[in-house]
């Protein structure tokens, strides 16, 4: 870096710290020596350590790369939450909000140091070419995952519309590999399917702009499956780490007629907020059960919180992961963003989740293993105990509801 570069850097670096003092109410008496100053000291040494990286460090590092890991630094340390995204992670958060993108179509997870296939969406490349829930992939392009992680294994699998990719997977100690080609994927967040008529089942998997519709659309599906309205209805939340939370307040607003959904507050206006429920329930009051665990977090907790605290539906589980803040996506230059926490949200009941989160109504250990989607098998076999436990139940009309705040 040249000494011009580095004097602009302090001066640029130095004039944002003094903005900030500034509007903080902290500016400093105009006596005061510029060396006297912290928000310059701090510009100097920002400079200094850079200069002494980019002079001493055993292999030579980029400038981009240095500020970048500055900027990561700077918003990653101040919760677990925030943090800066490049264009390629700001581009996988919209693709997480508004559900679709391009690849094969495959929902996986990391399960016991394995990235495991957890479902093939319907219709998608990798369920024409037969690959299967429970698979474990071992290997993209030829290239192993045994030192991927779960986020470079799900990159390797985008793509350009059109283009080939190889997957190779092991299935009861067999390997297989499929060839198929990548295309836009529209990605399902609700699963449904009717347990024992008339009572039925969804299940979400995350929040994206689209869940509320199309939990909506799949009740509707069951209803009319069932030959009219549900007897009763289990709500899965488990292993659900949250996602959109307009989509979380649009998802509880579906089986409320009155009462507070959510609250917020926050340093700037649009932090600090409050939703309501408007009236329409699509179940017409029949018997609601949310499953939850130690997984279902974020917009899930806000779900759970709405229907417990208005007293319309049973919670069963565990207690849930406990994340009551509130992120917003601010986009920046060149496609780049910052996600950043903005608010502290709070239960209808007033109550602050965050470190603590949702306690169930009737608590009931996690079923042990993977999730599985099947649900059929899974009833049928007992082994979903907690599904099990809310489908018996409604069945039995052992649904006492929570009391409203």
């Amino acid at each position: 870096m040249s000494l011009k570069t580095r004097a602009i850097l302090v001066v640029v670096i130095g004039t944002a710290m003094g903005l900030g003092l500034s509007f903080g109410g902290a500016m400093m008496p105009k006596t005061r020596s510029a060396a006297d100053d912290p928000a310059a000291d701090e510009a100097r040494l920002f400079a200094e350590v850079m200069e002494r990286v980019k002079r001493d460090y055993i292999e030579p590092v980029d400038d981009a790369v240095l500020l970048d890991n500055a900027i990561r630094g700077m918003v990653g340390d101040l919760d677990p939450h925030s943090e800066f995204l490049d264009a390629d992670e700001y581009r996988d958060i919209r693709i997480s909000t508004t559900g679709s993108y391009t690849g094969i179509g495959i929902e996986v997870g990391e399960v016991d140091g394995k990235i495991r296939v957890i479902t093939p969406m319907a219709g998608s490349p990798a369920a024409r070419a037969g690959v299967r829930s429970g698979d474990d992939i071992v290997a993209i392009d030829g290239i192993t995952t045994e030192t991927a992680d779960l986020r470079q294994t799900i990159e390797h699998m985008r793509g350009r519309a059109g283009s080939q990719v190889i997957l190779t997977v092991l299935r009861d100690g067999k390997t297989i590999v499929y060839q198929m080609r990548r295309e836009v994927v529209r990605v399902a967040s609700v699963y449904d399917q009717m347990l024992t008529p008339p009572y039925g089942y969804v299940r979400v998997n995350q929040f994206t702009d689209t869940t509320a519709r199309e939990l909506a659309r799949a009740i509707d599906d069951l209803q009319e499956e069932a030959g009219g309205m549900l007897d009763g209805l289990v709500l899965d939340l488990r292993n659900n780490p949250g996602g959109v939370l307009d989509a979380a307040v649009d998802v509880s607003d579906l089986f409320l007629d009155t009462g507070v959904i959510v609250t917020a507050d926050g340093r700037t206006t649009e932090s600090r907020f409050r939703r309501a429920a408007h009236r329409g329930d699509v179940l017409d009051g029949a018997p609601l059960i949310l499953l939850v665990n130690e997984g279902s977090a974020s917009a899930s907790e806000i779900v759970a919180g709405a229907l417990q605290d208005n007293g319309r539906a049973l919670v069963v589980g565990t207690t849930t992961f406990g994340k009551g803040l509130v992120q917003t996506v601010v986009p920046l230059s060149k496609g780049r963003a910052i996600k950043l926490t903005t608010s502290r949200y709070f239960t209808p009941s007033g109550d602050s989740i965050n470190g603590k989160g949702i306690t169930p109504d009737v608590y009931i250990d996690d079923t042990p293993g993977f999730p599985d989607l099947s649900l059929s098998s899974a009833v049928d076999s007992r082994k979903d105990v907690q599904l099990v436990t809310a489908l018996e139940r409604l069945q039995h009309k052992k649904v006492m509801q929570s009391k409203a705040p």
